[in-house]
Order: structure tokens, then sequence, then C-alpha cells
């Protein structure tokens, strides 16, 4: 009986459909298939998806039970065996793209095959930099679950959920904790709500404005720079930061109409603001040696571990913003300039961009 009761229950929580889907919808996964096949720049890009989707056709699932990486140094065996199982997460990605632009059923049943294998087998943990990972998953899994059977999609339903909820009430986010402010937070709130849309729930609606809202304010600043980027004195980790709050602002503009990007905090803050402290880095302007000031001692124990990119006095390389930049795009094709002068190459398209296209946020300016 309780069974029963908790599936009844967990159906009408998932049976409040928003118009909206975190990937593309139908109109503009049209527009998606047009351009790829009409044009080769477009093809390109795609090219890779293409590839690794028909790679992962012949590959088993490979599921770990808990996915341990944060806090870990590289060479950790614990560390390095999360780090192969979450390449699943880009297979399912692959594939669930593959599936949409083919309609060739063997990519959904593989990438379902992988879903399932992953739902039967991890558990979630909370710990929002671990099961950060899985993003590719759930985005995957939203190209994919209007076709999957109701038995298929209730278990990786109740998986999804198992995860949003482990991050709601993680012990990251309690108050007092430096965790609570600064990039693990990003990463939480992103998770959230991708996982919230993905499954068309008004469940966490409330909960992730408001986490939102209260994160930005608390970690933006405005002169642009980041509680993190202060913290660290890196880019790095102000793209770490930024980058899903970009992710959970588009879902959440694509679902509610309402722009987090220029968001003004109390302070006059706004996340526009950080990806415009970025451009001249960006466009080599400036320079920025990464870690030389950071306060954080995990940073000079990868540093000791020759860790690449993090040892002090590190310049911050241009492309490492440009997906940082792309995301922003969604809102402002003028960073397009700016991409392209960090790209230093006339092929800057990346695939950011292309879906940026797909949902009609302004026109490409290809060369």
């Amino acid at each position: 009986m309780k069974k029963l009761l908790f599936a009844v229950g967990f159906i009408v929580v998932i049976m409040n459909v928003k118009a909206q889907e975190v990937s593309l919808n139908k109109d503009e996964l049209k527009k998606l298939k047009s351009m790829i096949a009409k044009d080769e720049a477009y093809q390109k890009v795609y090219e890779p998806l293409q590839s690794a989707a028909d790679k992962s056709l012949t590959e088993e699932p490979n599921p770990i039970e808990k996915i341990t990486s944060q806090g870990l140094l590289e060479g950790n065996p614990a560390k390095t065996a999360s780090l192969k199982a979450v390449q699943d997460c880009y297979k399912v990605y692959a594939l669930a793209w593959a599936y949409r632009i083919s309609e060739q059923k063997k990519y959904m049943d593989k990438a379902t095959e992988f879903l399932i294998a992953w739902a039967k087998t991890n558990k979630a943990t909370g710990d929002p930099i671990d099961e950060t990972k899985l993003e590719d998953m759930v985005t995957g899994y939203d190209l994919l679950r209007n076709s999957l059977s109701a038995e298929n999609k209730t278990l990786i339903d109740q998986w999804f959920v198992s995860i949003a909820d482990s991050e709601v009430n993680s012990i990251s986010a309690k108050p007092g904790k430096g965790t609570a402010i600064n990039n693990w937070n990003s990463h939480r709130i992103k998770m959230i709500t991708l996982i919230a849309y993905t499954l068309h729930t008004s469940k966490y609606d409330n909960y992730i404005t408001t986490e939102l809202e209260k994160q930005l304010a608390v970690n933006l600043n405005a002169d642009g720079t980041t509680h993190d980027f202060i913290e660290r004195d890196a880019f790095h980790y102000h793209t770490y930061d930024i980058e899903p709050l970009l992710v959970t602002c588009i879902a959440l503009y694509r679902a509610t109409g309402k722009n987090y990007f220029e968001h003004q905090t109390p302070k006059g803050a706004s996340i526009k603001k950080c990806a415009d402290f970025m451009i001249p880095y960006m466009n080599g302007e400036k320079t920025h040696s990464e870690f030389v000031k950071s306060t954080v001692p995990f940073d000079k124990k990868r540093a000791e571990n020759h860790e690449k990119g993090y040892e002090a006095g590190t310049l911050f390389e241009p492309k490492n913003g440009i997906y940082l930049l792309s995301l922003a795009a969604y809102f402002d094709p003028g960073y397009l300039t700016t991409i392209k002068q960090a790209a230093k190459n006339p092929q800057y398209l990346n695939w950011q961009l292309v879906l940026n296209e797909a949902r009609r946020t302004g026109v490409l300016m290809k060369d």
C-alpha cells in the first residue's frame, strides 16, 4: 500500500507539466536539423557528437554507486574510477542528440540502456561537485524522455528526483558554510533546476528562484568579480562559478520568461557584469596569473601534485572562457566578437553557439 501511495504521489508531481524543454522544443529541433543538413559549418560542429554516439553503440554502461571526485587529488583511485564512470554521461548526451537528429531508434535504445543502468546503480550523495558531473545525462534524458516507455520513465525519473532532493537537503548548503555561497552552491542550484524542468515538475519552483536570488546576492560583486574569483584568485573558478548559474538562467528563462542574466542584486551585481568582467582578459588586453593569492589550501595541494593549470602563476588562457561567453551569448549575441577573438580560429563555432542559434536568440556572425 505504501508503494502504491508513493507511486500515485510521484505521478501527481511529475504530471504538473510545463510547456518547456531544457534542450530544444519541436520547432527548435526542426530548425537545428535543417541547419545541420544544409550548412557545412554546423555539420562540422555536430560531427564529434555523431562520432561519439556511433562509438557508444558498441560500449557497455559503467555506472558507479557513488561518484567520488570532490576534494581528491588527481591519481587518487576513487577519483580515477569515478571520472571514468561519468564518461557515460557524455555518451548518453551524444546518443540522445544522434537519435533526435537522425530519428534512428538504435541511438535511443542504447542511451536508455545507459540511463537504466545508472538509475539502478547510482545513489544520490548531495555533493554538488560530484553530482554536477551528471549534467549531460540529465540533458540527454530531456531529449529522450517523451519517447521512453512509462516503466523506464518512472525508474529514471525517481533516480533523478532522489538526486534533486539530496541537493535540496545537502549539508554543503547549510547556513554558515563556505560551500553555501561559493561555486558548490551554483552547481547545486543548476542540478536541481535541470532535473526539475526535465521532469516537468513544479515541486522545486519556489525553491529554485529563492536560492538563485540568494546566491546571486552573496556570490556576485558589482565590479564583475565573484566570491570564488576573490577567494581563489583564478578565472578557473570564476568560470566554474558562473557557468552553472548561466545554465540555470537559460533553463529558467525558457520556462518562465524571467531574465536573471541581467538581474541586479541589492549591491548592483549581475551575471552580465561577471561575463563582461572577463572580456579584456579574453581579447588580450589584460592577463591574469592564476591562483597566486588563493586562500584555499587544496589549491596548493593540487599545485604540489603538478596538476595542469593549478600551479600558481599559470596564465589564464582566453580559450578557457569561451564556454562561459557562449552561454552568455544566449542572452546577448554581442559576446560573439570576443569569442571569435579568443578562439583565434575562423572556425570559432561551438555546440553551445549552435544551440543558441537553434533557439533563435540572435544570428551567428559566420565568416
